[in-house]
């Protein structure tokens, strides 16, 4: 596989792109989902090119520490002014079967030890409705005391199949 990528990043370089800055033209940050079918499909249902906005993925768009030091950066550094969290149907992580994930982890060889330090349900952040954790993130991202007021905060909800999507918060 690792081949594959180096040869399409040879026919990459081999045309010109034109250099984008750091900070997102349009001051807006995504928090979203890491799911392979919303690759080049957020952005473009959106309107939005490359460059535009900080795009943060994670698996079902939870806000753990590591999104929420992006969005602080993003906010404080890069001038960021708009956050919206989009997260979408048929998400994987509805539903995660915390023990059979526990098994699989440890079929692999993951010690012991290392599982039970992490408090497995709470940290992979599994939810019953997609919908609800679009509400709870924007929520958590209002009441962090770390992302100021003024920083306007929405969530929406996305179709993986057609990339349309519907409002679930509006600067809140």
């Amino acid at each position: 596989m690792i081949e594959e990528l180096l040869s399409a990043n040879k026919n990459f370089m081999a045309k010109k792109t034109p250099v984008v800055s750091k900070y997102p033209r349009l001051r807006l940050a995504i928090l979203t989902c890491m799911d392979a079918r919303l690759v080049e499909l957020v952005e473009p249902a959106l309107g939005l090119a490359r460059g535009d906005a900080k795009v943060i993925k994670n698996a079902g768009n939870i806000l753990d520490q590591g999104a929420l030091r992006s969005l602080v950066v993003a906010v404080y550094l890069l001038g960021v002014g708009e956050i919206i969290v989009i997260g979408h149907r048929d998400c994987g992580m509805v539903g995660v079967d915390v023990q059979a994930l526990r098994q699989k982890m440890l079929a692999r060889g993951v010690p012991e030890g290392a599982i039970a330090e992490l408090n497995l349900v709470e940290w992979i952040g599994t939810f019953a409705d997609e919908t609800e954790n679009v509400r709870r993130v924007v929520m958590q991202i209002r009441n962090s005391p770390l992302i100021p007021r003024d920083v306007k905060i929405h969530g929406l909800m996305m179709d993986p199949d057609t990339g349309c999507v519907e409002v679930v918060n509006q600067n809140q």
